[in-house]
C-alpha cells in the first residue's frame, strides 16, 4: 500500500538529513521532491502545490530551520497535513433510522458488489445488524447471481427478481421485503457502467429519490488515479453522495485517488477495501493512513485487528495449556488460523513500525504457513498434542509424509519451542510490561 509513495517521501526528507544545517534552499529542495512524490503518485497538480505551499508556510512558521530536531519536525508537519488533505477525522456510517438504507454507487470493475457483501459482514459483527442485500443491476447477466454468492458467503439475506427489469422498482419492492422480515439495514446494489453516461446517471438518480437513502456511498478502484477523482466528482454532481469506499488499496496503487478525492468532491473516505477475503475491510482514518505513508506504521490498527480476531474462550483453554505444559501443535496451528485471519501477511507488516521499509521490496507470500500446516498435517494426533515425543524418527517420518526436507521440520519444531517458552513467560508475569503497553492500543 503506498510503497512507491512513501519510498520517494523518505528519499525526500534524506535532503535534510544529509545537510549539517537547515536552510529554506534545502527545505525548499525537500519540498520540492515531496511535489514530485505526490505527482508521480498521481495526485492533482494543483492539490500537490496547494499542499507543498502549505507545508512551507507552516515550518518556516513554526521556525523548523532553528529547531534541535528540523527533520523530525518537517516529518510532523508532512505528517498533518497529510492527514487533514485524506479528511483528519474517521467519519462513520448513518445508522440511527430503524431501517437504514445504503445505496451503492460507482462504476463497472470498482469492486461495488464484492464490498456490498464485505460492508454487510461489518455491519452483521461490528455493530449486531441484520442486512438485507438487494440486486438492482438489471444488465449484467452474472450481477444478480455474483451478489448471491457474495450474500451466502457472509450469512446474510438478499432480494432479487430476475423478471422485473425496472431497477426503481426492485429497490422498492426490497425495501417491503425488509419492513416484513424484520431487517435493520438494506444495502442496494446498483448497476455499473464501463464509463460515465446519461443512462447511468438518471437512473441512479430515480433510485436515489425513490427510495431516499440514509447513506449513499460512492465505490471506486484506488488503481485508478485521477480518473477515480474524476468519476466520483462526476458522481457526487447528480447525487450529493455522503461517503466514499476505496476498493484495491492492497493492490500496486499509487496513492492519487486516497490522497486527492476528499479535496475534489468534499466528501470523506469511509471504508477501504484491503484484501480478497471478506473480511478485508477497514474504517479509513485519515492520521493512521498518514502514519503509513511516511512509513510510520500503524500499531492501533495492527492491534484492533489482533482484538477482532482474539476467541476469549479458546484463549482461557490455550492458557491452561501452558501453564501445565500441555500447550500442542493442534494449538500452535489455531494461533496461526487467527494471524491468517487478520488480513494481507504484507500490510500486516507494513502497520509494524520500521518493518513497512524493511520489507518493501520482499515479496511477502500469503501462503507462508502453508509449510506448516502441511508438516503438522503430518503428524499423528498423539505427537501433536505431545509434542515432546518427537525424536529423529518420527521427524523422518513427517519429514517423508509431507514432502518437506527435514531440515523445515526441524526449524519448525525449534519456533514451537521458543513460542512455547515465550507464552510461558508472558504467563508467568516477565512479559507483563508488554500487555500494558498493548492495553494502552485498546
Amino acid at each position: 500500500m503506498f510503497d512507491n509513495l512513501s519510498s520517494k517521501l523518505d528519499k525526500a526528507f534524506q535532503i535534510l538529513k544529509g545537510h549539517g544545517k537547515i536552510t529554506e534552499i534545502n527545505v525548499a529542495e525537500t519540498l520540492k521532491e515531496v511535489r514530485r512524490a505526490l505527482l508521480d503518485a498521481d495526485v492533482n497538480y494543483k492539490i500537490a502545490k496547494e499542499f507543498t505551499s502549505t507545508v512551507k508556510e507552516k515550518a518556516l512558521g513554526q521556525k523548523v530551520l532553528t529547531s534541535l530536531q528540523p527533520g523530525q519536525l518537517m516529518v510532523k508537519i508532512v505528517k498533518d497535513e497529510l492527514a487533514r488533505l485524506m479528511g483528519s477525522d474517521a467519519v462513520g456510517l448513518n445508522l440511527e433510522s430503524k431501517l437504514s438504507v445504503i445505496l451503492m454507487s460507482g462504476l463497472q470493475g470498482s469492486g461495488k458488489t464484492t464490498f456490498t457483501g464485505k460492508l454487510a459482514l461489518h455491519l452483521k459483527k461490528k455493530h449486531k445488524k441484520n442486512p438485507l442485500l438487494v440486486a438492482c443491476d438489471v444488465y449484467r447477466p452474472a450481477a444478480i447471481d455474483q451478489l448471491g454468492v457474495v450474500a451466502e458467503q457472509v450469512g446474510v439475506s438478499w432480494y432479487f427478481d430476475k423478471e422485473e427489469k425496472n431497477p426503481v422498482k426492485i429497490a422498492k419492492a426490497g425495501l417491503k421485503k425488509a419492513g416484513e422480515e424484520k431487517h435493520d439495514v438494506v444495502i442496494i446494489d446498483t448497476a455499473g457502467r464501463l464509463a460515465i453516461d446519461d443512462v447511468l446517471m438518471n437512473e441512479i438518480k430515480e433510485i436515489h429519490s425513490a427510495i431516499r437513502p440514509s447513506e449513499t456511498l460512492f465505490v471506486v478502484d484506488s488503481m485508478t488515479g485521477q480518473d477515480a477523482v474524476n468519476t466520483a466528482k462526476t458522481f457526487n454532481s447528480v447525487l450529493n453522495f455522503d461517503g466514499v469506499i476505496l476498493t484495491k488499496l492492497d493492490g500496486d496503487t499509487r496513492g492519487g485517488a486516497a490522497l486527492s478525492i476528499k479535496s475534489v468532491v468534499d466528501k470523506p473516505i469511509k471504508f477501504i477495501g484491503t484484501g480478497e477475503k471478506m473480511e478485508a475491510i477497514d474504517i479509513f482514518y485519515p492520521d493512521r493512513m498518514a502514519d503509513r505513508i511516511l512509513g510510520m506504521g500503524d500499531v492501533v490498527s495492527l492491534v484492533e485487528r489482533a482484538q477482532e480476531q482474539f476467541d476469549e474462550e479458546k484463549a482461557k483453554i490455550i492458557s491452561k495449556k501452558i501453564a501445565k505444559n500441555q500447550f500442542g501443535f493442534d494449538d500452535f496451528l489455531s494461533q496461526i488460523q487467527q494471524v491468517k485471519k487478520m488480513g494481507n501477511m504484507k500490510d500486516l507488516m507494513g502497520m509494524i513500525p520500521g518493518v513497512g521499509k524493511i520489507t518493501k521490496d520482499i515479496d511477502i507470500d500469503d501462503n507462508a504457513f502453508k509449510g506448516i500446516e502441511v508438516i503438522i498435517g503430518s503428524m499423528t494426533q498423539k505427537e501433536r498434542s505431545q509434542p515432546q515425543l518427537m525424536n529423529h524418527s518420527r521427524k523422518m517420518r513427517i519429514a517423508k509424509g509431507s514432502g518437506k526436507p527435514i531440515e523445515e521440520v526441524n526449524q519448525l519444531i525449534k519456533q514451537f519451542e521458543q513460542m512455547s517458552k515465550m507464552m510461558k513467560m508472558m504467563q508467568a508475569g516477565k512479559g507483563k510490561h508488554i500487555m500494558q503497553m498493548m492495553q494502552k492500543f485498546r
